[in-house]
């Protein structure tokens, strides 16, 4: 195959138009520079590229200035997975605890109140919201990042969630697509399958998604996901039949009609890179439909950008993938970065707000995560004369949530009661309940947990605990499947610092 040199440049800029690379440090590096002068149209954000809300509005400032039609993507779901306030704890509840209120009006409100921060820092496309029902408690990335496990609970509040953020003037991207609520591993591991039929598929997992593409969602993000009813052999993110077959076709054609960008999730995920490669599922990945390759959570040089620039460009020439496929993705990259150049103007200012709480005490999140608890035990509770010792119960923190972002009550009960002292304790630590009362002497203890139900271990250390001091507190700040323990029981729906606070109001003022 020949190519002339215009049409090998229209290759290059197309080859890079469709990637969305990360990149390290909180200010744009040369390389990237220049290689958005060269034709790169997109960028990923993550917290290591966050030190303030200011410092990052002059970041994209600067990324502007050399393309000033550029997506500049975050995965901001609020709740447990926030880059915004990676440091601090997210000041909006996750899905869960909004699917749990059940007032889309609320959850609209919400997703507007955060899109409008992201715009104001030049942030114009959110990898959220979570579409996935979550279908299987046991899931290990899932969980509180749903709204919930009822289809149409999911779809409702993830079409006000796509509402809210749109009006706001950023991109919304629903995911995972076709949905990754029943699996029972993470595909930052390795590739998790979901043995539905197709009927199946179509009434629970689909739902959000029709939804959201019939809300006008800008972007849906694929899963690496195998689905043996749509595909026997390549995973949703290199799947045709997925892609092509089922998000792209129309409805007349069993389709779902999306017209809006398709954007991959991490290709650096085991998922893909130990499976198929970097280089070859970024090919089969566009081959299959996709429109924008996302990487760069674990990557982050221009490196990465050129051997996945080079790998596109090679495939037209070997006819491995069309030349129209190339150009037909970039166009849909470089429409999206075109409305969300104008779309912050055109955003409705005032915005959606839930009823009441326009101007509710502590903001819209701090509330929203008021009405998200559910107390049991708190008749016959009395709140603690001292300070307490708060026992972090921390499992490992799955990847989409990382490690970085502080969690739970401890600080919030510091400030209501002084002198309140907190631990951290792991599988590994042995005895943790008889290391739990031994650290916190006579002081009233709180053990704070995320998904009990899922840590064999740390059931057995609340349990322990109950048992040798009947007056525990117990905060569960995932999914509440394991019945309630303690003399207080405190279940949250998510670990954001708004809803780490709404659960120490309760335990510090009864």
């Amino acid at each position: 195959m020949t190519t002339s040199l215009r049409a090998s440049d229209t290759l290059t800029r197309d080859a890079l138009a469709v990637l969305q690379p990360g990149f390290a440090g909180t200010s744009a590096p040369s390389w990237l520079l220049r290689q958005l002068d060269e034709g790169l149209t997109s960028v990923g954000l993550f917290g290591r590229n966050i030190d303030s809300p200011e410092q990052l509005a002059v970041l994209t400032e600067q990324l502007r200035e050399v393309r000033p039609e550029l997506l500049v993507a975050i995965d901001e779901e609020g709740g447990d997975v926030t880059r915004l306030e990676a440091r601090t704890g997210s000041s909006y509840p996750g899905n869960l605890a909004l699917g749990h209120i059940d007032d889309p009006d609320l959850t609209r409100a919400v997703a507007h109140e955060l899109g409008s921060r992201l715009a104001a820092a030049g942030v114009n496309l959110n990898w959220a919201p979570s579409a996935d029902v979550n279908s299987n408690p046991d899931n290990p990335v899932i969980g509180v990042r749903s709204f919930g496990g009822d289809p149409e609970l999911v779809a409702r509040h993830t079409v006000a969630y796509v509402e809210g953020l749109q009006a706001a003037g950023v991109a919304a991207c629903v995911k995972h697509f076709p949905g990754h609520g029943d699996t029972a591993v993470d595909s930052h591991h390795a590739v998790p399958r979901i043995d539905a039929d197709l009927a199946t598929l179509r009434g629970r997992e689909l739902v959000p998604f029709a939804a959201a593409v019939d809300a006008g969602s800008k972007c849906v993000m694929s899963a690496h996901i195998l689905l043996p009813a749509l595909d026997a052999s390549r995973p949703g993110t290199l799947s045709s039949a997925a892609l092509t077959g089922l998000l792209r076709a129309p409805r007349a054609e069993g389709g779902l009609g999306h017209e809006g960008l398709i954007v991959t999730d991490g290709m650096e995920m085991q998922a893909i890179s130990a499976t198929y490669g970097l280089e070859r599922g970024s090919v089969l990945a566009l081959a299959a439909g996709a429109d924008a390759i996302c990487v760069g959570g674990g990557l982050s040089g221009e490196d990465t950008v050129l051997r996945l620039r080079d790998a596109l460009v090679g495939a037209v020439r070997d006819g491995e993938l069309t030349e129209e496929r190339l150009a037909d993705a970039a166009a849909r990259v470089r429409g999206l970065a075109a409305w969300a150049k104008g779309a912050r103007s055109r955003s409705d200012a005032g915005g959606p707000t839930g009823p009441g709480l326009a101007g509710a005490q502590g903001g819209i999140g701090l509330e929203a995560a008021r009405r998200a608890l559910v107390v049991t035990g708190l008749e016959g509770y009395r709140r603690p004369s001292g300070p307490g010792y708060v026992a972090a119960l921390t499992p490992l923190a799955n990847i989409a949530v990382g490690d970085e972002t502080p969690w739970g009550p401890a600080a919030e009960l510091e400030r209501m009661i002084p002198g309140t002292r907190t631990g951290t304790y792991g599988s590994t630590d042995g005895d943790v309940a008889a290391t739990v009362l031994a650290d916190a002497g006579d002081r009233p203890v709180v053990a704070v947990v995320r998904d009990l139900h899922r840590h064999p271990w740390m059931a057995q250390a609340v349990e322990a605990l109950v048992a040798a001091r009947p007056s525990t507190v117990v905060v569960e700040m995932g999914l509440p499947q394991a019945p309630p323990q303690g003399a207080l029981h405190v279940a949250t729906r998510g670990a954001a610092r708004v809803c780490g606070r709404a659960a120490a109001e309760v335990i510090a003022r009864g």
